[in-house]
C-alpha cells in the first residue's frame, strides 16, 4: 500500500465530475487500500478519489473510533435522504484544519458496489450519513464550502491559500 498526496481546495480535479467505474478490478482495489491507509494517516473519516487525484466515482469511509470498519464504496448514489436536516460542523483534508457548519440530511439510503463487484444498499445516520453525503459530493465535483455564505466562502478559500502547505499528505 502506499501513502497518496492529498489534493488542495484549489486543484482543478476536485471540480470535475468522477467518472463512473466500469469495472472493480485489481487497480480500484490498489486504489481504494491506498485511498484508506490515507485517510488514515491523515485522520479523516472520508476519503473520495478525486482527493488524490483520480478522478473516478470511488470513496472509502470510516467513521468508527476504531478504525476497523472500513466502507469502500464503488459508484455510490444516494437514492434517498431523510426529510430531516442537521447544521454541523464539518472539515474537509483538502481543506486541512478548516471546520464550517454545514446543513446535511440526518439520514440518507446509499446503493453502491463493494470491491467484490457486489451491489449493496445500507440506510444510514448521523456521522456515517454526513460523511457519505460529503465523500459523493466530491464525485460530483461539490465541496463543503459551497454550502456556505458567498462571503464566509471567500474568507475560508482566501485563509486556505494563505495555509497551502498544512498537512501536506
Amino acid at each position: 500500500m502506499a501513502i497518496l498526496k492529498i489534493k488542495k481546495y484549489d486543484d482543478s480535479v476536485l471540480r470535475e465530475k468522477a467518472k463512473i467505474v466500469l469495472k472493480v478490478d485489481d487497480d480500484v482495489k490498489k486504489l481504494a487500500y491506498d485511498m484508506l491507509e490515507t485517510m488514515y494517516l491523515a485522520l479523516g473519516v472520508g476519503l473520495a478519489a478525486p482527493q488524490v487525484g483520480v478522478s473516478v466515482r470511488l470513496c472509502v469511509i470510516d467513521v468508527n473510533l476504531s478504525k476497523k470498519s472500513p466502507i469502500i464504496m464503488v459508484n455510490p448514489i444516494i437514492i434517498s435522504c431523510d426529510v430531516k436536516k442537521i447544521f454541523e460542523r464539518e472539515g474537509c483534508l483538502s481543506f486541512p484544519g478548516f471546520y464550517e457548519n454545514v446543513k446535511r440530511y440526518e439520514k440518507v439510503v446509499v446503493r453502491y458496489t463493494d470491491l467484490n463487484s457486489e451491489e449493496r444498499e445500507i440506510e444510514t445516520r448521523d456521522l456515517l450519513s454526513r460523511a457519505i453525503q460529503h465523500e459523493v459530493d466530491h464525485l460530483d465535483a461539490k465541496l463543503f464550502i459551497d454550502y456556505l455564505p458567498k462571503w464566509k466562502r471567500r474568507f475560508v478559500e482566501k485563509k486556505a491559500k494563505k495555509n497551502r502547505n498544512v498537512n501536506n499528505w
